[in-house]
């Protein structure tokens, strides 16, 4: 069994963390957030430090959980997170307009993407863009619905790829030797 719950969180001079009953408000350097936690779950601020309690062995997974999410709140509002999109394939382009990222696939159309108020994406190249965010599960949502447009595909290695991610490249089907 885990006991991710057990090590306290670090809590950096650049965050501001306040309480309100079960809810944790963050405030750093890249932008603010709160979160409730689990109505079984307690916390402790001691001296830069948060720790996650319990009273039951039946909820040590949730208070790992809320540990996890306490810590990428952490981050999140301090460093942020950014992923990296990669497009592969012939005439597939991407282009930042401000919160929309404009798409080519090979489709008819463009296809337009706009973004959520707290991600930001930087345009590397026309086929590389950096998502960034403080918010880890918005940052990822925002990528799987990009990748979406075109997954990747395993026999021509066309499509979006998020992070670095590779594919398995498959053979063709050969014709019958009849």
């Amino acid at each position: 069994m885990s006991r991710i719950a057990k090590d306290p969180v670090n809590i950096p001079e650049s965050v501001n963390l306040t309480t309100e009953g079960k809810t944790i408000n963050f405030k750093g350097p890249k932008g603010e957030m709160s979160l409730v936690i689990h109505e079984s779950i307690d916390f402790s601020v001691e001296e830069n430090m948060l720790q996650v309690k319990w009273s039951h062995d039946e909820e040590r997974a949730m208070a790992g959980t809320m540990r996890a999410l306490v810590n990428n709140y952490v981050k999140g509002v301090s460093e942020g997170f950014e992923k990296k999109v990669k497009l592969n394939g012939v005439g597939y382009r991407a282009k930042v307009q401000g919160k929309k990222i404009t798409f080519t696939l090979g489709f008819s159309h463009p296809v337009e993407y706009d973004l959520p108020a707290t991600v930001e994406a930087a345009q590397d190249s026309q086929t590389e863009l950096t998502i960034a965010s403080c918010n880890k599960q918005l940052l990822g949502q925002v990528c799987a619905e990009i990748r979406s447009f075109r997954p990747p595909e395993p026999y021509k290695g066309k499509g979006i790829f998020i992070d670095g991610e590779q594919i398995a490249r498959k053979e063709r089907k050969k014709a019958a030797a009849g």
